[in-house]
């Protein structure tokens, strides 16, 4: 029996840079396969500016990865990807080369995950070669909306949180782009997003933005990330004992507030040091109740030297207290996981559906978080963590110095931990959207 093939599209694979939605994009390709319903196939950009690795193949744009042949990563090389549009400038790239691999892999179903350095002319071009198959699409972010990386943070103010977009201020934002180029920005993603028949948004927030932005809200379905089960290492420590250990798990960028908590790390050590100061040392019951940090993640080497300098000054500043572990393989998690008590959530920007929240949830660590967006919607503050106002260097300090200094509130918060939704529950749940969706195209084909 022939399976019905589903195509799915993303901006990354997580073989060419680890991050968050390529990781669970990925992990659904596995859990689709092992489901056994659906033949997945996934294709994911490579090259620049993700990878410096053009592709091996003068002629294909096409490569495998891991030499599974479901997984190709579809290069652009000799192609200019126009970020504010969110296009390839070179249109015979989707007439032509997209257009053709869409006759090839010949998907019953296609779900993008992302359409960033690919374009959303990839959904039209769905649409034009493939007018019967239905489109899903999961928004991971805010990049149709906003032009500053999908971040939704003013460049006027970098303080300011973005509640809603203009013409008039996203340019104020970007000064040299015309309010009225960003109005024809606008109505061109929602041109393409408009052939979509369902878009899928991992927390209730997002999906909120995304309807006041104008899609119209039948058209959009909440559904959580699905997980993958773990298995903690046991922990042999005393009930009530100090919890000092933090872990900051993510992206070493602007927007993730990694800066905001090293900051506030270092306004810890230095009343630390104040104390042991006056009282002649720094051990004993005090030094029991210092926190201490450990950092893990990747892509500093990707931001601007400002942000590069003030985040390796900030860890020379705090290196006592704070650990740089750097990036990690995600099969030494549980390791990690083990050695930390609480995990911290520190940006800056609404976020969606942090991956990292439901990391930590499945080892039984509460969480710290900034009080806005889709963290405050994931975590309750007081039941399963706490939440610090977003970009407050102090108030942080004095969140993380109440958890390493409050022997009960670990185990309370970390009994008011939620179950993390299944991976296996979620793909029950999307193939049955893509049932639903090939009946439904189906069902239209057959109106007379």
């Amino acid at each position: 029996m022939v399976r019905p093939r589903v195509l799915y599209v993303c901006h990354n694979h997580p073989a060419v840079r680890p991050g968050g939605a390529e990781a669970y994009a990925l992990e659904l390709y596995h859990g689709i396969l092992e489901q056994g319903e659906f033949e997945p196939v996934f294709l994911a950009k490579g090259g620049p500016p993700l990878s410096l690795e053009a592709s091996r193949h003068s002629e294909t744009l096409l490569g495998l990865v891991n030499g599974d042949p479901n997984q190709y990563l579809l290069y652009t090389d000799g192609y200019q990807y126009d970020s504010l549009y969110g296009t390839i400038t070179g249109k015979d790239f989707y007439v032509r080369h997209f257009h053709n691999l869409l006759i090839a892999f010949r998907p019953d179903i296609v779900h993008f995950q992302h359409t960033a350095f690919l374009g959303y002319d990839m959904i039209r071009q769905v649409r034009n070669t493939l007018p019967a198959v239905p489109i899903l699409y999961t928004l991971h972010e805010y990049l149709p909306i906003c032009h500053r990386h999908g971040q939704m943070l003013r460049t006027v103010n970098r303080e300011e949180l973005c509640e809603t977009e203009s013409p008039r201020r996203c340019h104020e934002c970007f000064p040299d782009i015309a309010p009225q180029t960003f109005f024809l920005r606008k109505r061109f993603i929602q041109s393409q997003l408009s052939l979509v028949d369902l878009f899928l948004a991992p927390s209730r927030f997002l999906r909120q933005k995304f309807i006041e932005w104008g899609i119209p809200e039948e058209k959009i379905r909440f559904e959580e990330y699905g997980r993958l089960p773990v298995t903690p290492l046991p922990d042999n420590h005393d009930e009530g004992r100090l919890r000092c250990r933090f872990g900051y798990f993510g992206q070493f960028n602007p927007y993730k507030g990694l800066d905001v908590l090293l900051k506030a790390m270092k306004l810890l050590s230095e009343g630390a040091g104040e104390n042991s100061a006056r009282n002649g040392k720094r051990d004993g019951d005090l030094a029991a109740s210092v926190p201490r940090l450990w950092v893990h993640g990747a892509n500093l080497d990707l931001q601007a030297g400002t942000f590069q300098n003030e985040i390796r000054s900030l860890l020379e500043a705090t290196r006592q207290d704070v650990t740089l572990v750097g990036q990690y393989e995600h099969d030494l998690l549980p390791r990690l996981m083990h050695d930390i008590d609480w995990v911290v959530v520190p940006s800056i920007w609404w976020e969606n559906s942090p991956l990292v929240i439901q990391e930590a949830f499945s080892y039984g660590k509460p969480i710290l978080c900034s009080d806005i967006g889709g963290m405050a919607e994931k975590v309750t503050h007081g039941v399963n963590g706490l939440h610090f106002r977003a970009r407050d260097v102090a108030h942080l300090a004095q969140t993380i110095r109440e958890a390493a200094s409050t022997p009960e509130l670990w185990d309370q918060l970390r009994r008011g931990i939620p179950p993390v939704y299944p991976m296996k529950e979620h793909v029950q749940t999307i193939t049955g959207l893509y049932r639903q969706a090939i009946e439904l195209k189906t069902a239209d084909r057959q109106v007379p």
